[in-house]
């Protein structure tokens, strides 16, 4: 039996000007007014500037500015530079990139909404019919869980930042939710062109981080059409499979005919991109289950409350994001190392699957998940807040000499228009409290909307009071223009010797240091990155004998992080 008794008034959907404006307020902060940052940031956004302005090479053969990056796939560098190529003479390179960020977002988002949607839609999804009427019509449920999933999605605490980056696991996470779209379509009609568009979708994925996420997938999506769903299983073997192999096999031999073989990557790539499995090593259950407890937090408990109210009618809108939810937990443990980036692919099904434990979830329930959320981000929304005040004003005296500690050399600067939305926010954030503890609507949605809100006012805050702190600390715009000013105007190249890619990405960009395109090059200079004292004494006497130091510097707020830069002493 259906365990979802619901009146009308329950499934009353958000606003869409709301949820347009919710969604604008998470993602378009962060975009503007800042530097490439020293994360994959700016190694991402390095791709795609050497791709704009680079040759068929570049685009083929991911790279910054000759440093082969053959880790990731290339479509979220293609997309980013093509958004350069087109904006970049307007909004200037690393803002144009960074609309990619906006570009992935919108996928994501309109993939988990539209994935629940359907799911929500089946009539064994739907609640049970009141004996006097009353029930919601099958429309408005399906759009209410829909806006619940898309809430559960943001309100994600391992996703803010992530989706914020110019790199790969933006788009990773986007096309992951795509695929359970298309899947979902694909299983609810069984048509031929929802097929196609998972295969596609699948494919994709590939060209984004490999074989490993979409080949686990199309697994789990066989094996339950075979148990299950044998009327799509057809559908799956004629459309899905071959388009998912068709779209990345295209361009490795798009790549093995036009990049030369000494310049290739697409051999490393597809060997690489193979996960090599091995038990389920502790450390990774460890790393895991840490990891996803603060990560995918409200969706896991949700969506384990789901699984267990549904337990006595499991049909495919619990089945299909919870046999997603299965493929990716096996390959993280059985993965030769477990990283936080690789776990972010479980938010949109645990999403899917949360949102379906709205319409029973207890009433106390409710109440703590809302209670966490308005202790827990009220107090680091008026921590940002005094942090601010503390920066401009030196009150509370210790919070700002810890804030000057850790970026020495800042200078506070003061932003009428920052301020004024900062504010705005606060207030909009006590009115949504008011409004949800006073007057407790009944919607589905109203367990994670002050997760949401709550997460969405702390970026807020972040991006408009902490940003000049934050671009200060994570930006080379400052080392990039002292090594930019020992360089002279005419000279060839610089070769460079443990130089990461995000560093050499900024100083490439920022700086517009003419880095060796090849390893064999003999350039003029040598730029080499220190981490360590031991380190950088251990190598300076490698280089004395042939180079002459010319400059030695880091940014103030690493001290385990340095510079120095040589000129060769003969030609």
């Amino acid at each position: 039996m259906r365990p979802v008794r619901l009146p009308a008034a329950a499934t009353i959907t958000l606003p869409r000007w709301g949820l347009i404006g919710l969604c604008l307020l998470y993602i378009l902060p962060g975009i503007i007014r800042r530097d490439p940052w020293k994360t994959d940031d700016a190694a991402g956004f390095g791709v795609m500037w050497t791709m704009a302005h680079g040759t068929m090479a570049d685009w083929l053969s991911p790279n910054i500015v000759g440093l082969p990056m053959p880790n990731d796939g290339p479509l979220a560098f293609w997309i980013g530079a093509i958004l350069i190529k087109l904006f970049g003479w307007v909004a200037g390179d690393a803002l144009a990139a960074r609309l990619s960020i906006l570009v992935f977002f919108v996928i994501g988002a309109a993939s988990v909404w539209r994935a629940a949607y359907v799911l929500g839609g089946r009539g064994e999804a739907q609640p049970l019919k009141l004996a006097f009427g009353g029930q919601p019509a099958a429309l408005d449920y399906g759009r209410t869980l829909a806006d619940g999933a898309l809430l559960i999605y943001m309100a994600c605490l391992g996703l803010l930042l992530r989706s914020h980056e110019t790199a790969t696991p933006a788009l990773h996470v986007a096309l992951v939710a795509a695929s359970f779209y298309a899947a979902a379509c694909v299983f609810d009609s069984a048509r031929s062109k929802d097929a196609l568009l998972l295969g596609v979708t699948l494919g994709l994925l590939v060209l984004t981080r490999g074989w490993t996420v979409p080949l686990g997938l199309l697994m789990a999506m066989l094996l339950l059409a075979a148990l299950r769903y044998r009327q799509v299983l057809q559908q799956l073997v004629l459309f899905a499979v071959p388009m998912t192999l068709l779209i990345p096999l295209a361009w490795v031999a798009a790549h093995s005919l036009l990049v030369p073989a000494d310049q290739g990557l697409a051999g490393q790539w597809m060997s690489g991109k193979f996960l090599i499995p091995g038990g389920p090593a502790l450390t990774n259950i460890r790393f895991i289950g840490k990891t996803l407890l603060w990560q995918a937090w409200p969706a896991w408990p949700i969506a384990l409350w789901a699984i267990y109210a549904w337990r006595t009618q499991v049909s495919l809108h619990i089945l299909l994001p919870a046999a997603g939810i299965a493929t990716l937990l096996l390959l993280n443990l059985a993965a030769p190392v477990s990283r936080d980036v690789d776990l972010l692919p479980l938010l949109p099904p645990l999403a899917i699957l949360a949102t379906f434990g709205l319409p029973t979830l207890k009433r106390g329930a409710i109440n703590a998940i809302d209670w966490f959320a308005v202790m827990t981000l009220s107090a680091i929304a008026a921590f940002i807040w005094l942090g601010w005040i503390a920066k401009q004003t030196g009150w509370p005296a210790q919070l700002a000499k810890n804030a000057f500690k850790l970026a020495p050399g800042f200078k506070p600067e003061f932003n009428l228009v920052a301020l004024l939305i900062a504010l705005a926010s606060s207030v909009g954030w006590v009115l949504l409290l008011q409004w949800r503890l006073g007057r407790r609507p009944p919607v589905l949605w109203r367990a994670v909307v002050l997760s949401t809100g709550g997460l969405v006012l702390c970026w807020l805050l972040l991006m408009t009071l902490w940003l000049p702190w934050l671009n200060y600390g994570q930006s080379y715009a400052g080392v990039a223009e002292q090594i930019s000013k020992h360089l002279p105007d005419n000279y060839r190249c610089v070769n460079a010797r443990g130089v990461g890619p995000a560093q050499r990405a900024s100083f490439a960009y920022l700086g517009e240091v003419r880095f060796s395109k090849t390893a064999d090059e003999r350039c003029e200079f040598l730029l080499v990155q220190d981490t360590g004292v031991r380190k950088q004494r251990a190598q300076l006497s490698v280089v004395e004998s042939e180079f002459t130091l010319l400059w030695q510097g880091r940014r103030a707020s690493d001290r385990n992080e340095s510079f120095r830069l040589f000129k060769r002493a003969s030609p």
